[in-house]
């Protein structure tokens, strides 16, 4: 196959990988809104009814457009419905970048919401912030139970010992593969590849001259996840949660096996870029263009119901001679703002508690494609009837349970993730074009070591 190398121009949007841009507005951004809904750039018509005189009215500020919004709009009316003594308000701001600018004009003052939905990226300027109330004061002083919650998605919003917000939409990456290509290849879909030799074996054998055997997108959420299966930080400080970060970590071995790796298969002719945009690589999958890829697991189902042959998952690949970590999640959570009165506060921790309970975790698994905050929901019969029909949607949450609790698998903190994401991606961008390894790495490493200098100057 002739290869040839798409290179894109346009600025790298930001997840919520795996994960706003990476699951937020292509798909979901969260990650944006996932892949399974389509993109909504116009807020949601309210059709709730209206609050009574008696009620506490909650403004909830969210980023979710298209299904993915009217799915969330129908959560809110079904807790309004619920009780009398709350009215969730939700109001659709644009994407998450949008949503972030938002609500930094107006956080701690009267305008700002009582409840806003960040995707994880923006974690770290939250906590900063003092625009919000840690749920952990309200966890605290009425003894909620947060243990019976997914602890490899609380983890991510904890920090020192104290959770921050509520988890909301949530995925992690997943191996995608054409089963069809793997039987043509003689290779066996019910043991797929998870090492990166095995990946790079495989992309060997399923490569001809219509397909190639392996993708990645340009976005650095998948980077991050491959050096955090290793058990490799991000950044100094604990990944930036004992301290303020001052460099970034993956520029040692862990990252250098993900650069080579790359490498060997894009000279090898296996592996083909299809660029920055997820749609142009969901494309190239579904069109037969490539064979295996990396993708959010929000989009299993819309994947296998829109591919013209089978479509089956896998977990994230690793490096040889480790055994794997697991993931870091994507998406978003959702904060209680300060300032609000206390009656606020006590009915955005209602919803809170509300959506986090197993038969509504089980309702927004199913119809988003996100994984639920609330193990006891894919015991619900909805979710047993999904899961027998779509099998594929047991694999991320199999991967996610298995994660090893760790700093690297909590995910980094830092304040400049969108600019080192793009030194990322610039940097594998060069090696595909003839850029050795280990030049490539050190580009990314100098650059998001610069963001990060940058950034620490500016905040003293």
């Amino acid at each position: 196959m002739k290869k040839s190398i798409m290179l894109w121009s346009a600025p790298l949007l930001f997840l919520a990988a795996c994960g706003n841009n990476a699951e937020n507005n292509s798909e979901e951004n969260g990650g944006a809104a996932e892949a399974n809904e389509p993109e909504n750039t116009e807020e949601a018509d309210d059709t709730s009814e209206e609050a009574s005189d008696d009620t506490v009215e909650i403004e909830f500020w969210h980023g979710m457009g298209g299904g993915l919004g009217d799915t969330l709009e129908a959560l809110v009316d079904d807790f309004n419905a619920s009780q009398d003594d709350y009215y969730i308000q939700p109001e659709y701001q644009g994407s998450y970048e949008e949503l972030l600018t938002q609500f930094r004009t107006v956080g701690g003052t009267e305008t700002a919401p009582a409840l806003v939905q960040m995707f994880e990226v923006g974690t770290k300027y939250m906590i900063e912030s003092d625009y919000i109330t840690p749920v952990q004061e309200w966890i605290d002083a009425e003894g909620y139970d947060v243990d019976q919650l997914e602890e490899n998605i609380l983890s991510y919003y904890t920090v020192d010992d104290q959770l921050y917000s509520m988890p909301f939409n949530s995925s992690t990456p997943a191996l995608y593969f054409n089963v069809d290509k793997f039987e043509e290849a003689g290779l066996d879909p019910n043991n797929p590849p998870r090492t990166f030799s095995e990946i790079a074996e495989a992309a060997e054998a399923l490569t001809d001259d219509d397909t190639y055997g392996f993708s990645m997108l340009g976005h650095g959420w998948f980077f991050e996840q491959l050096i955090a299966t290793q058990g490799q930080e991000y950044v100094d400080m604990d990944n930036g949660r004992s301290g303020d970060a001052t460099e970034v970590t993956f520029g040692g071995e862990e990252g250098l096996k993900v650069y080579e790796w790359l490498d060997s298969m894009n000279e090898a002719g296996t592996f083909e870029y299809f660029g920055r945009d997820w749609d142009d690589l969901r494309a190239a999958f579904q069109n037969g263009d490539v064979a295996m890829y990396m993708d959010s697991s929000a989009g299993t189902k819309q994947a296998v119901e829109d591919a013209p042959f089978d479509v089956d998952l896998s977990f994230v690949p690793h490096a040889d001679d480790i055994d794997p970590n697991g993931v870091v999640v994507g998406g978003a959570s959702v904060w209680m703002g300060s300032g609000i009165s206390e009656e606020e506060q006590r009915g955005a921790w209602e919803f809170m508690k509300w959506f986090n309970e197993p038969d509504v975790q089980a309702e927004w698994h199913v119809n988003t494609g996100y994984f639920s905050t609330h193990p006891d929901a894919y015991d619900e019969e909805i979710v047993a009837e999904e899961h027998k029909q779509f099998p594929q949607l047991t694999v991320p949450i199999d991967q996610l349970q298995e994660t090893v609790p760790s700093t690297a698998t909590q995910g980094a903190l830092i304040t400049v993730f969108p600019e080192s994401r793009e030194q990322v991606v610039t940097s594998l961008e060069a090696l595909y074009q003839g850029t050795s390894p280990e030049e490539a790495l050190q580009q990314a490493v100098e650059g998001s070591n610069r963001a990060i200098e940058v950034s620490g100057r500016a905040a003293e």
